[in-house]
């Protein structure tokens, strides 16, 4: 793990432990991820990130919206995967991001309790998981 990503995790572990976020943890978050990170803020004050999770076994996913005129969802692990664009493009093939936008929204959303819940059967998960 890089050093970036190290400093990053700790940042979102105090982030997660406190459900807030301070002026210092925003600003660590931008230097890391820039507008990558702005453009997530925008899109959690949008109210923009939806947790899918299923019952009984409680496995979840995030829906995050994108930014353009489509507003397009984007189904995203907020740790692993996002199905953008930009995921594949610029975080797996030329490496030059740590995640994308949305994958940012999801975690921060998530940290801070600003997620819109969304209840799902497990078969109903698995079937939008399938589609992937």
């Amino acid at each position: 793990m890089s050093a970036s990503s190290l400093v990053a995790e700790s940042v979102w572990g105090s982030i997660e432990s406190t459900r807030s976020v301070t002026d210092e943890q925003l600003s660590i978050l931008h230097f890391l991820f820039g507008k990558n990170f702005e453009r997530a803020t925008r899109i959690v004050d949008q109210k923009g990130v939806k947790r899918i999770s299923s019952e009984p076994a409680g496995r979840s996913v995030f829906q995050v919206v994108g930014e353009s005129r489509r507003k397009e969802e984007y189904f995203c692990f907020a740790e692993h995967y996002c199905a953008c664009y930009s995921f594949f493009y610029d975080i797996v093939n030329k490496g030059e991001q740590l995640c994308c936008k949305h994958q940012l929204a999801a975690r921060l959303a998530a940290a801070v309790g600003a997620c819109i819940e969304v209840k799902v059967s497990d078969e109903q998960l698995a079937q939008l998981l399938a589609k992937l």
